[in-house]
């Protein structure tokens, strides 16, 4: 199937084949024409698949054959999403492939001055992406008036739950108009979700294209055992013997990324951190600079990193495992993208071995476990007397881990530090982009 078949617009399909897009993904064939039909849709979908585009192109239509609205515009599509960047990326999506209709929008999160975003807001916009806590200080200054909307989307709702943001989300329902086309994604349907969308949606369409939690088949997974304090040694090791020239890094902590970033920066290899802690035009630099290959590492805390749009990224590495399992399927989901593949590499110390039998029982499988020679973890350590790490819940803030500080050892035009032991498996996965395939 071809997105000529979905019924959408001449203006709109012309606007996705000038990005190059002809075949629909999964998610796309089965929402657009949902959507399209004004029925409610509870989407579960995880990243990569265009999921995106699959709302944006139908939302497009529909507000554009409502007519010419009154002046000021109103807002008649709003679409809520957990971060600055998913919130940028949505945006992005509604220009691009709204680029031949006469449409307003604008994106407002926060993190950058409000009064441009006042401006705009009061001379009017038909589509508004928006993150939670910045639309209620709109509300809070009157500078946006959402009682004529008419298309409601939550985009990743499972993570603005996870992120605490259900009595935002509530109180701008409550500003809402009681009749409205409701649009829910998430990449998971966990018990609150359900509770949610049973809230919400009314006989809504249920699109699922990917099983609950599971990881993305194009991802090849991989744990490398290693002491905590070998860690950064042991990385810098693999992305320049490998010549990886993209590589996603997660640590736990935004004090971890910014430690890491420099030791990685010191061994030679051009990086740079993104986290909460960073102003947005510094998150934003450092993702341009990522993306355009000035940097060859990012590295992301999970609340930054959640929503980033990569073309082709063929590493992520888990510098630490996320203490809430589900956050490693969403790490992972940023390699293996519309039908590309890629690969995951955790670094495992004797103190995460907890984290890595939970995420193993979430995926519902095996992760294999390869010692590189030369970086065999310490036998004198035993996991009972690490620091038995607990899975703490999503809505809980967890304790900083302790870290050590491990000196560079060295500094050489591949990023190679000095003293180590190369070892003598490593595994690389190459891109392979299939044509035409639309990731959104």
């Amino acid at each position: 199937m071809s997105f000529d078949h979905l019924g959408l617009r001449a203006e709109i399909l012309r606007a996705v084949t000038e990005k190059g897009y002809t075949e629909p993904t999964e998610i796309q064939r089965q929402a657009i024409p949902e959507i399209l039909k004004g029925r409610d849709v509870l989407g579960g979908a995880q990243t990569g698949t265009g999921k995106t585009a699959s709302f944006t192109l139908p939302i497009l239509q529909t507000i554009f054959e409502m007519g010419r609205p009154t002046q000021p515009r109103p807002v008649r599509a709003l679409v809520l999403t957990p971060t600055r960047e998913l919130a940028a990326q949505v945006g992005e999506s509604v220009q691009t492939y709204g680029k031949y209709l006469p449409l307003k929008t604008a994106v407002i999160f926060g993190g950058v001055k409000i009064g441009p975003q006042m401006h705009k807001l009061r001379k009017g916009v038909d589509i508004l992406v928006a993150t939670p806590g910045r639309l209620l200080d709109h509300m809070g200054q009157e500078s946006v008036d959402l009682s004529q909307v008419n298309l409601l989307v939550l985009d990743e709702a499972d993570r603005m739950l996870d992120m605490g943001f259900i009595r935002d989300i509530r109180k701008i329902l409550a500003a809402l108009p009681k009749q409205k086309q409701v649009l829910l994604f998430s990449a998971t349907f966990a018990g609150e979700i359900k509770k949610l969308a049973n809230e919400l949606l009314k006989n809504p369409a249920t699109i699922e294209v990917a099983k609950h939690n599971t990881a993305s088949e194009r991802v090849k997974q991989i744990a490398h055992p290693v002491d905590k304090q070998r860690k950064r040694e042991l990385l810098s090791y693999l992305i320049g013997s490998n010549n990886w020239r993209q590589v996603l890094v997660f640590t736990r902590t935004k004090h971890g990324a910014n430690r890491l970033a420099d030791q990685l920066s010191k061994d030679g290899i051009s990086t740079a951190a993104i986290h909460g802690g960073k102003s947005q035009g510094a998150r934003t630099r450092a993702l341009a600079e990522f993306k355009s290959n000035k940097v060859r590492v990012l590295v992301a805390t999970d609340i930054a990193a959640r929503g980033l749009d990569i073309n082709q990224l063929p590493h992520v590495v888990n510098y630490e495992l996320p203490n809430v399992p589900e956050d490693y399927v969403h790490r992972i989901g940023r390699t293996g993208r519309a039908g590309n593949e890629g690969e995951a590499m955790s670094l495992v110390s004797v103190d995460e071995q907890a984290y890595l039998v939970d995420i193993e029982k979430l995926i519902k499988r095996k992760i294999p476990s390869v010692v590189l020679d030369g970086y065999e973890p310490d036998p004198s350590i035993k996991p009972e007397k690490a620091s038995n790490p607990k899975r703490r819940s999503k809505a809980q803030p967890g304790k900083k881990p302790s870290v050590r500080k491990s000196a560079p050892s060295g500094n050489t035009a591949r990023g190679l530090p000095a003293g180590h032991k190369p070892p003598k498996r490593r595994q690389t996965v190459k891109g392979n982009r299939r044509a035409g395939q639309f990731s959104g």
